[in-house]
């Protein structure tokens, strides 16, 4: 495993630089010009060319690429245009914020999905079955950032019971990652149901049933086991997509994360902090897939990585 894993480790390398590239080429391209933002609007010509030479924006494009490449190998990520602090100083400061609030979401959504995926397959067709499953159509049919407003607007303002943004303690997670794990929730109940459907058709499981095995063994140790391959690599692909739906979430919620952070930054053309926070996410979408794949082989010990 750990030679699957290494293999998988310098194959990165050549992906996360073509992601460099596009990022690079994608931000450069976009409207907007960052000299004259950090210049002022009443900067003069003069001063705006002398602020795109400091910050190197009159060299050629190659030539800032190949800049940006080497400080990105020595770890130096630049600095902020708009704060003149170091890129990986917020980044320490807004990236613990976002990944608990990551994996709280992909908690209660693998929990709540696997619960009623499970349900809704043992009692097929019945009532139970079309609850679960209209509630998972649900989840995965609202936008978050409405999802977000409605639970804001019943929580926060009616009730009272959660902030209405921000980061100040537990509480601050709730409502987004509710909002940000609904649809996770709906496609991980959706993929539980149907695989535990196909499961429980297996003649493996029709002669544990004969055998006299208790029905809760053969749905939780049996089948819920065989069934979790095919949930864990939806679960697996959706956590990726989790760290890009945070920009919406955290926007909703002016929660100050690295998703907050990426569109302050695009809307003042921070260069520096956005070409480091997308190739951040990238990197996180790469590990959570090699996560998944070694995930593979605890849950099966058959599968062979290497092969």
């Amino acid at each position: 495993m750990w030679k699957y894993v290494a293999r998988r480790t310098v194959e990165m390398i050549p992906i996360l630089i073509v992601i460099s590239v596009l990022t690079f080429l994608f931000i450069h391209f976009i409207p907007g010009d960052p000299a004259r933002l950090v210049a002022g609007k009443d900067a003069t010509l003069e001063d705006v060319e002398n602020v795109r030479h400091e910050m190197g924006l009159d060299k050629p494009i190659l030539k800032q690429y190949v800049d940006y490449m080497k400080n990105l190998v020595t770890g130096e990520l630049g600095t902020s245009l708009t704060t003149g602090l170091p890129v990986i100083d917020m980044f320490k400061t807004r990236f613990m914020p976002s990944l608990q609030l990551t994996f709280l979401s992909m908690f209660w959504a693998t929990l709540m999905g696997l619960a009623i995926g499970v349900f809704s397959a043992i009692n097929k067709n019945k009532w139970p079955d079309y609850f679960g499953m209209v509630t998972a159509v649900s989840g995965i049919s609202i936008p978050g950032f409405w999802l977000g407003l409605l639970l804001i607007q019943l929580f926060s303002v009616q009730l009272g019971l959660f902030p209405t943004g921000g980061l100040d303690g537990f509480s601050s997670y709730i409502l987004p990652s509710l909002t940000l794990g609904a649809g996770i929730m709906s496609m991980i109940a959706r993929f539980t149901r149907s695989s535990m459907l196909e499961t429980l058709q297996a003649d493996y499981i029709r002669t544990g049933r004969a055998k006299g095995l208790k029905e809760r063994s053969v749905i939780v140790t049996h089948a819920l086991r065989n069934s979790l391959i095919s949930v864990v690599t939806v679960a697996g692909l959706q956590f990726g997509f989790l760290l890009g739906g945070s920009v919406v979430v955290e926007t909703v919620f002016s929660f100050p994360g690295m998703g907050r952070l990426l569109i302050d930054s695009i809307a003042f053309r921070d260069y520096p902090v956005i070409q480091s926070a997308l190739l951040l996410f990238a990197l996180e979408f790469i590990l959570v897939n090699l996560a998944v794949d070694v995930l593979y082989t605890v849950l099966n010990p058959k599968i062979q990585l290497d092969s």
